[in-house]
Protein backbone atom coordinates (compact mmCIF):
# COMPACT_ATOMS: atom_id res chain seq x y z
CA UNK A 1 0.00 0.00 0.00
CA UNK A 2 1.16 3.13 -1.22
CA UNK A 3 1.85 6.33 1.57
CA UNK A 4 -0.77 8.04 0.07
CA UNK A 5 -3.31 5.58 -0.39
CA UNK A 6 -2.65 5.27 4.14
CA UNK A 7 -1.88 8.27 5.22
CA UNK A 8 -2.13 6.60 8.57
CA UNK A 9 0.35 4.12 7.89
CA UNK A 10 4.11 4.15 9.09
CA UNK A 11 6.59 4.23 7.85
CA UNK A 12 6.80 7.11 6.04
CA UNK A 13 10.72 8.03 6.09
CA UNK A 14 11.74 5.03 6.62
CA UNK A 15 9.68 3.37 3.74
CA UNK A 16 11.60 1.24 1.59
CA UNK A 17 15.04 1.82 3.82
CA UNK A 18 17.52 -0.97 2.46
CA UNK A 19 19.14 -3.09 4.71
CA UNK A 20 22.90 -2.17 3.59
CA UNK A 21 23.91 0.49 1.24
CA UNK A 22 21.66 3.10 0.12
CA UNK A 23 18.53 3.29 -2.29
CA UNK A 24 19.05 4.42 -5.78
CA UNK A 25 17.40 7.18 -7.52
CA UNK A 26 15.53 4.60 -9.67
CA UNK A 27 14.17 2.69 -6.68
CA UNK A 28 13.25 6.17 -4.92
CA UNK A 29 11.00 7.31 -8.03
CA UNK A 30 9.50 3.93 -7.99
CA UNK A 31 8.16 4.40 -4.69
CA UNK A 32 7.65 8.02 -4.67
CA UNK A 33 7.67 9.38 -7.99
CA UNK A 34 10.24 12.29 -9.46
CA UNK A 35 10.50 15.38 -7.33
CA UNK A 36 7.34 17.69 -7.72
CA UNK A 37 7.90 21.51 -8.75
CA UNK A 38 12.18 20.91 -9.04
CA UNK A 39 12.59 21.92 -12.51
CA UNK A 40 10.52 25.57 -11.77
CA UNK A 41 11.43 28.42 -10.91
CA UNK A 42 9.38 30.47 -8.42
CA UNK A 43 8.98 33.74 -7.10
CA UNK A 44 10.59 33.84 -3.91
CA UNK A 45 8.30 33.93 -0.47
CA UNK A 46 5.29 32.76 -2.90
CA UNK A 47 6.13 29.62 -3.75
CA UNK A 48 3.55 26.23 -3.28
CA UNK A 49 6.10 24.76 -1.39
CA UNK A 50 6.33 27.27 1.59
CA UNK A 51 2.60 27.03 1.59
CA UNK A 52 2.24 23.45 1.76
CA UNK A 53 4.99 23.70 4.73
CA UNK A 54 3.08 26.11 6.51
CA UNK A 55 -0.39 24.12 6.92
CA UNK A 56 1.50 20.79 7.51
CA UNK A 57 2.76 22.97 10.52
CA UNK A 58 5.91 21.13 9.86
CA UNK A 59 8.70 21.95 13.07
CA UNK A 60 11.92 21.17 12.34
CA UNK A 61 13.63 18.15 14.07
CA UNK A 62 16.89 19.38 14.81
CA UNK A 63 15.97 20.27 18.70
CA UNK A 64 14.93 23.08 18.50
CA UNK A 65 11.23 22.18 17.12
CA UNK A 66 11.12 25.71 15.27
CA UNK A 67 8.29 26.18 12.69
CA UNK A 68 10.12 25.38 8.73
CA UNK A 69 7.82 27.76 6.94
CA UNK A 70 8.77 30.34 9.44
CA UNK A 71 12.31 30.28 8.22
CA UNK A 72 11.51 29.57 4.68
CA UNK A 73 9.75 32.88 4.84
CA UNK A 74 12.42 34.54 6.71
CA UNK A 75 14.81 33.96 4.23
CA UNK A 76 12.82 34.25 0.98
CA UNK A 77 12.17 38.05 2.98
CA UNK A 78 15.89 38.76 2.96
CA UNK A 79 17.58 40.77 0.44
CA UNK A 80 20.28 38.37 -2.10
CA UNK A 81 20.24 35.36 -3.53
CA UNK A 82 19.76 32.51 -1.10
CA UNK A 83 21.99 29.23 -0.49
CA UNK A 84 20.16 26.10 1.18
CA UNK A 85 22.35 23.98 4.03
CA UNK A 86 21.47 20.47 4.92
CA UNK A 87 22.97 19.43 8.15
CA UNK A 88 24.17 16.19 8.52
CA UNK A 89 26.66 17.00 10.98
CA UNK A 90 25.21 15.03 13.98
CA UNK A 91 27.39 15.59 16.48
CA UNK A 92 25.42 14.51 19.30
CA UNK A 93 26.14 10.67 20.09
CA UNK A 94 23.37 9.45 21.53
CA UNK A 95 22.01 9.93 18.10
CA UNK A 96 22.39 8.59 14.51
CA UNK A 97 18.72 9.07 13.00
CA UNK A 98 20.28 12.08 10.36
CA UNK A 99 23.16 10.09 9.23
CA UNK A 100 20.62 7.04 8.82
CA UNK A 101 18.59 9.32 6.43
CA UNK A 102 22.12 10.13 4.53
CA UNK A 103 23.20 6.47 4.60
CA UNK A 104 20.05 4.67 3.18
CA UNK A 105 17.48 7.49 1.80
CA UNK A 106 19.89 10.37 0.26
CA UNK A 107 17.45 11.17 -2.66
CA UNK A 108 14.52 11.81 0.34
CA UNK A 109 17.20 14.45 1.73
CA UNK A 110 18.17 16.13 -1.42
CA UNK A 111 14.76 15.94 -2.56
CA UNK A 112 14.05 18.13 -0.03
CA UNK A 113 16.94 20.46 -0.24
CA UNK A 114 16.13 21.21 -3.90
CA UNK A 115 12.89 21.97 -3.34
CA UNK A 116 13.60 24.17 -0.47
CA UNK A 117 16.13 26.17 -2.93
CA UNK A 118 13.41 26.47 -5.92
CA UNK A 119 11.01 27.70 -3.40
CA UNK A 120 13.38 30.55 -2.41
CA UNK A 121 15.39 31.31 -5.22
CA UNK A 122 18.29 29.31 -4.17
CA UNK A 123 20.84 28.24 -6.38
CA UNK A 124 23.04 26.37 -3.70
CA UNK A 125 22.59 23.27 -1.90
CA UNK A 126 25.26 22.08 0.40
CA UNK A 127 25.53 19.18 1.84
CA UNK A 128 27.39 19.69 6.10
CA UNK A 129 28.49 15.89 6.63
CA UNK A 130 29.87 15.02 9.70
CA UNK A 131 34.03 14.20 8.89
CA UNK A 132 33.77 10.36 10.90
CA UNK A 133 30.27 9.55 8.94
CA UNK A 134 32.07 7.90 6.39
CA UNK A 135 29.42 5.88 4.86
CA UNK A 136 27.21 9.03 4.61
CA UNK A 137 29.31 10.86 2.47
CA UNK A 138 30.30 8.01 0.51
CA UNK A 139 25.85 7.60 0.00
CA UNK A 140 25.75 11.56 -0.31
CA UNK A 141 28.46 11.75 -3.19
CA UNK A 142 27.26 8.58 -5.12
CA UNK A 143 23.38 10.09 -5.27
CA UNK A 144 24.75 13.13 -6.29
CA UNK A 145 26.34 12.22 -9.22
CA UNK A 146 23.17 9.60 -9.72
CA UNK A 147 21.16 12.90 -9.93
CA UNK A 148 23.56 14.96 -12.17
CA UNK A 149 23.43 11.99 -14.76
CA UNK A 150 19.65 11.58 -14.89
CA UNK A 151 19.66 15.44 -15.47
CA UNK A 152 20.22 16.85 -12.72
CA UNK A 153 17.97 19.32 -10.68
CA UNK A 154 19.46 22.67 -12.20
CA UNK A 155 20.94 23.92 -8.84
CA UNK A 156 24.50 23.33 -7.76
CA UNK A 157 25.15 20.62 -5.07
CA UNK A 158 28.31 20.20 -3.20
CA UNK A 159 29.26 18.31 0.12
CA UNK A 160 31.24 20.40 3.25
CA UNK A 161 33.38 18.24 5.88
CA UNK A 162 31.85 19.25 9.02
CA UNK A 163 35.11 18.39 11.51
CA UNK A 164 33.72 16.05 14.61
CA UNK A 165 32.64 18.12 18.18
CA UNK A 166 29.45 19.00 19.57
CA UNK A 167 29.18 21.85 19.05
CA UNK A 168 30.26 21.67 15.22
CA UNK A 169 26.74 21.63 13.57
CA UNK A 170 25.43 24.76 15.70
CA UNK A 171 23.93 26.93 12.95
CA UNK A 172 26.63 29.84 13.06
CA UNK A 173 29.24 27.04 13.24
CA UNK A 174 28.38 25.71 9.53
CA UNK A 175 28.06 29.64 8.54
CA UNK A 176 31.65 30.25 9.57
CA UNK A 177 32.95 26.95 8.35
CA UNK A 178 31.23 27.11 5.24
CA UNK A 179 33.07 30.58 4.61
CA UNK A 180 36.30 29.48 4.91
CA UNK A 181 36.74 29.74 9.31
CA UNK A 182 36.48 27.33 11.71
CA UNK A 183 33.51 25.45 12.81
CA UNK A 184 32.95 27.33 16.46
CA UNK A 185 29.79 29.23 17.10
CA UNK A 186 29.38 33.23 15.95
CA UNK A 187 28.62 35.50 19.38
CA UNK A 188 26.37 37.92 18.35
CA UNK A 189 26.43 37.21 14.59
CA UNK A 190 23.68 37.81 12.51
CA UNK A 191 20.90 35.21 12.02
CA UNK A 192 21.93 32.91 9.12
CA UNK A 193 18.57 33.58 7.32
CA UNK A 194 19.57 37.33 6.40
CA UNK A 195 23.62 36.91 6.82
CA UNK A 196 24.61 33.88 6.18
CA UNK A 197 27.52 32.24 3.81
CA UNK A 198 28.84 33.96 1.79
CA UNK A 199 26.74 36.78 3.28
CA UNK A 200 24.07 35.32 1.73
CA UNK A 201 20.63 34.33 2.75
CA UNK A 202 21.25 31.12 3.95
CA UNK A 203 18.26 28.58 5.12
CA UNK A 204 19.86 25.27 7.51
CA UNK A 205 17.94 22.17 8.09
CA UNK A 206 18.61 19.21 9.49
CA UNK A 207 18.31 15.86 7.12
CA UNK A 208 14.99 14.73 9.09
CA UNK A 209 13.28 17.95 8.50
CA UNK A 210 14.17 18.23 5.35
CA UNK A 211 13.10 14.37 4.25
CA UNK A 212 9.67 15.60 6.08
CA UNK A 213 9.56 18.54 3.66
CA UNK A 214 9.96 16.57 0.46
CA UNK A 215 6.96 13.76 1.21
CA UNK A 216 4.98 17.12 1.91
CA UNK A 217 5.09 18.35 -1.34
CA UNK A 218 4.35 14.96 -2.99
CA UNK A 219 1.42 13.99 -0.38
CA UNK A 220 0.18 17.83 1.05
CA UNK A 221 -0.57 18.79 4.41
CA UNK A 222 -3.60 16.50 5.25
CA UNK A 223 -1.46 13.51 4.54
CA UNK A 224 0.72 15.07 7.00
CA UNK A 225 -1.31 16.29 9.72
CA UNK A 226 -3.12 12.27 10.20
CA UNK A 227 -0.53 11.17 12.31
CA UNK A 228 0.55 12.67 15.55
CA UNK A 229 -1.14 15.91 17.82
CA UNK A 230 -2.57 18.67 16.89
CA UNK A 231 0.41 20.57 17.77
CA UNK A 232 3.52 18.62 16.92
CA UNK A 233 1.82 16.99 13.61
CA UNK A 234 3.13 13.98 11.70
CA UNK A 235 5.71 11.36 12.53
CA UNK A 236 9.29 11.81 13.71
CA UNK A 237 12.30 9.82 14.07
CA UNK A 238 14.20 8.70 17.65
CA UNK A 239 17.59 7.00 18.56
CA UNK A 240 16.93 4.42 21.32
CA UNK A 241 19.85 2.98 23.25
CA UNK A 242 20.70 1.58 26.63
CA UNK A 243 18.88 -1.49 28.51
CA UNK A 244 16.50 -2.00 25.17
CA UNK A 245 16.77 -5.76 22.53
CA UNK A 246 16.96 -3.95 19.38
CA UNK A 247 18.81 -0.24 19.73
CA UNK A 248 18.47 1.57 16.83
CA UNK A 249 17.03 4.28 15.28
CA UNK A 250 12.54 4.18 14.87
CA UNK A 251 9.89 6.18 13.34
CA UNK A 252 7.31 6.79 15.51
CA UNK A 253 4.11 9.38 15.22
CA UNK A 254 4.19 12.10 17.60
CA UNK A 255 2.58 11.03 20.83
CA UNK A 256 2.89 7.98 20.48
CA UNK A 257 3.65 6.19 23.89
CA UNK A 258 6.95 5.09 24.80
CA UNK A 259 5.71 2.15 25.74
CA UNK A 260 4.78 1.33 22.29
CA UNK A 261 8.51 2.32 21.17
CA UNK A 262 9.89 -0.22 23.68
CA UNK A 263 7.88 -2.67 22.81
CA UNK A 264 8.63 -2.30 18.65
CA UNK A 265 12.21 -2.72 19.89
CA UNK A 266 11.43 -6.01 21.83
CA UNK A 267 11.16 -5.28 25.19
CA UNK A 268 13.90 -3.51 27.91
CA UNK A 269 16.80 -6.18 28.57
CA UNK A 270 16.34 -5.46 32.46
CA UNK A 271 14.76 -3.26 34.84
CA UNK A 272 14.95 0.26 34.18
CA UNK A 273 16.83 3.23 36.86
CA UNK A 274 15.95 6.70 34.39
CA UNK A 275 15.43 7.64 31.20
CA UNK A 276 17.56 9.85 29.65
CA UNK A 277 15.16 12.21 26.65
CA UNK A 278 16.56 14.66 24.22
CA UNK A 279 20.44 13.50 24.38
CA UNK A 280 23.02 15.00 26.35
CA UNK A 281 21.31 18.65 25.95
CA UNK A 282 17.84 16.78 27.82
CA UNK A 283 16.73 15.57 30.66
CA UNK A 284 16.74 12.71 32.70
CA UNK A 285 13.17 10.98 33.97
CA UNK A 286 12.37 8.33 36.45
CA UNK A 287 12.14 5.08 35.22
CA UNK A 288 8.88 4.49 37.05
CA UNK A 289 7.02 6.79 34.02
CA UNK A 290 7.84 4.84 31.23
CA UNK A 291 4.16 3.63 31.57
CA UNK A 292 2.99 7.50 31.33
CA UNK A 293 5.07 9.23 28.92
CA UNK A 294 4.09 10.27 25.28
CA UNK A 295 6.75 10.97 23.23
CA UNK A 296 5.79 14.73 21.39
CA UNK A 297 7.18 18.25 23.04
CA UNK A 298 3.55 19.37 24.06
CA UNK A 299 3.21 15.78 25.81
CA UNK A 300 6.49 16.40 27.49
CA UNK A 301 6.29 19.63 28.66
CA UNK A 302 4.43 18.61 31.93
CA UNK A 303 7.35 16.84 32.34
CA UNK A 304 9.88 19.85 31.82
CA UNK A 305 11.80 17.86 28.91
CA UNK A 306 11.17 17.56 25.10
CA UNK A 307 12.52 14.82 22.68
CA UNK A 308 15.37 17.82 21.18
CA UNK A 309 17.77 15.94 19.14
CA UNK A 310 15.31 12.82 18.93
CA UNK A 311 17.15 10.62 21.59
CA UNK A 312 15.86 7.94 24.23
CA UNK A 313 18.11 6.30 26.13
CA UNK A 314 17.23 3.36 28.76
CA UNK A 315 19.34 3.51 31.87
CA UNK A 316 19.56 0.34 33.75
CA UNK A 317 19.70 -0.56 37.19
CA UNK A 318 22.77 -2.42 37.24
CA UNK A 319 24.39 0.69 35.63
CA UNK A 320 25.75 3.42 38.29
CA UNK A 321 24.48 6.85 36.97
CA UNK A 322 26.61 8.62 39.40
CA UNK A 323 29.87 7.44 37.48
CA UNK A 324 28.22 7.84 33.92
CA UNK A 325 26.89 11.21 34.65
CA UNK A 326 30.11 12.26 35.59
CA UNK A 327 31.99 10.41 32.51
CA UNK A 328 29.66 12.59 30.31
CA UNK A 329 29.81 15.85 32.03
CA UNK A 330 33.49 15.50 31.35
CA UNK A 331 33.18 15.12 27.63
CA UNK A 332 30.29 17.43 27.32
CA UNK A 333 32.66 20.64 29.33
CA UNK A 334 35.73 19.28 27.00
CA UNK A 335 33.47 20.06 23.91
CA UNK A 336 33.31 23.97 24.75
CA UNK A 337 34.33 25.45 21.78
CA UNK A 338 36.81 28.26 23.71
CA UNK A 339 35.29 30.90 23.02
CA UNK A 340 33.56 32.20 26.42
CA UNK A 341 34.74 32.47 29.71
CA UNK A 342 31.68 30.89 31.88
CA UNK A 343 31.11 27.90 29.34
CA UNK A 344 35.42 26.99 29.04
CA UNK A 345 36.18 27.46 32.61
CA UNK A 346 32.55 27.35 34.32
CA UNK A 347 31.37 23.84 32.76
CA UNK A 348 34.80 22.83 33.99
CA UNK A 349 34.34 23.83 37.23
CA UNK A 350 31.03 21.44 37.34
CA UNK A 351 32.70 18.61 35.89
CA UNK A 352 35.46 18.17 37.96
CA UNK A 353 33.03 19.10 41.25
CA UNK A 354 30.56 16.38 40.21
CA UNK A 355 33.75 14.24 39.48
CA UNK A 356 35.10 14.75 43.22
CA UNK A 357 31.23 13.33 44.25
CA UNK A 358 31.69 10.15 41.78
CA UNK A 359 34.89 9.59 43.88
CA UNK A 360 33.90 10.74 47.30
CA UNK A 361 36.54 13.05 47.36
CA UNK A 362 34.10 16.06 47.26
CA UNK A 363 34.81 18.51 49.93
CA UNK A 364 32.10 19.92 52.68
CA UNK A 365 29.61 22.69 50.43
CA UNK A 366 30.50 21.31 47.02
CA UNK A 367 26.90 20.43 46.04
CA UNK A 368 26.18 24.47 46.78
CA UNK A 369 29.28 25.37 44.69
CA UNK A 370 27.51 23.46 41.94
CA UNK A 371 24.35 25.51 42.41
CA UNK A 372 25.66 28.31 42.36
CA UNK A 373 28.18 27.81 39.49
CA UNK A 374 25.08 26.97 37.69
CA UNK A 375 23.37 30.08 37.92
CA UNK A 376 26.09 31.90 36.89
CA UNK A 377 26.40 30.34 33.57
CA UNK A 378 22.96 29.76 32.50
CA UNK A 379 22.41 31.67 29.50
CA UNK A 380 25.71 32.73 28.47
CA UNK A 381 27.83 31.82 25.51
CA UNK A 382 27.79 32.44 21.98
CA UNK A 383 25.53 29.03 21.85
CA UNK A 384 23.20 26.98 23.95
CA UNK A 385 26.10 24.83 24.76
CA UNK A 386 26.21 25.65 28.73
CA UNK A 387 22.94 25.72 29.19
CA UNK A 388 21.96 22.13 27.42
CA UNK A 389 24.70 20.71 29.07
CA UNK A 390 23.10 22.46 32.68
CA UNK A 391 19.61 20.71 31.82
CA UNK A 392 21.72 17.54 31.75
CA UNK A 393 23.39 17.70 34.67
CA UNK A 394 20.72 19.30 37.10
CA UNK A 395 18.15 16.85 36.13
CA UNK A 396 20.33 14.20 36.70
CA UNK A 397 21.67 15.71 40.10
CA UNK A 398 17.95 15.54 41.30
CA UNK A 399 16.87 11.99 39.93
CA UNK A 400 19.84 10.29 41.29
CA UNK A 401 20.19 12.38 44.19
CA UNK A 402 20.42 9.26 46.68
CA UNK A 403 22.77 7.52 44.34
CA UNK A 404 25.09 10.99 44.54
CA UNK A 405 24.71 11.00 48.20
CA UNK A 406 26.00 7.71 48.73
CA UNK A 407 28.92 8.66 46.81
CA UNK A 408 29.79 11.38 48.20
CA UNK A 409 29.95 9.64 51.82
CA UNK A 410 31.09 6.06 50.46
CA UNK A 411 32.90 6.81 47.26
CA UNK A 412 32.90 4.83 44.36
CA UNK A 413 29.82 1.62 44.45
CA UNK A 414 30.23 -2.01 42.52
CA UNK A 415 28.60 -0.61 39.57
CA UNK A 416 31.12 1.74 38.88
CA UNK A 417 33.35 -0.59 37.52
CA UNK A 418 30.35 -1.80 34.75
CA UNK A 419 30.92 -1.50 31.13
CA UNK A 420 28.99 2.07 30.70
CA UNK A 421 25.86 2.75 29.03
CA UNK A 422 25.84 6.42 27.77
CA UNK A 423 27.03 6.49 23.80
CA UNK A 424 30.10 8.57 23.33
CA UNK A 425 32.57 8.78 20.61
CA UNK A 426 34.94 6.20 20.11
CA UNK A 427 37.93 8.56 20.66
CA UNK A 428 36.70 9.74 23.71
CA UNK A 429 36.26 6.13 25.17
CA UNK A 430 39.60 5.47 24.50
CA UNK A 431 40.91 8.59 26.73
CA UNK A 432 38.52 7.75 29.40
CA UNK A 433 40.02 4.02 29.23
CA UNK A 434 43.51 5.23 29.43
Amino acid sequence: MSLQADPASLPRLLSGMPVDGAMGLEEHWAIHGETPFAKRRERRGTGALIDLVERAGLLGRGGGAFPAATKMHAVAGARGRPIVLANVAEGEPASDKDRVLMEGLPHLVLDGGVLAARALGADELILCIDESGEAALESATRAIYERERAGGDALKVSVQIVPAGYVSGQESALVNLCNGGQALPAFASPMPFECGVRRRPTLINNAETLAHLALIARYGPEWFRALGTQAHPGSTMLTLSGAITHPGVYEIEQGAPLASLIEAAGGMTGQIRAMLLGGYAGTWLEGGSISTLELSNDRLAAHEASLGAGVVVLLSREACPVAETARVASWLAAQSSGQCGPCVHGLQAIAGAIAQLAAGTASAGTGQRIERWTSMVTGRGACAHPDGVLSFLTSAVNVFAEEFADHARHGPCDACSRAKELPLPALAEMATAA
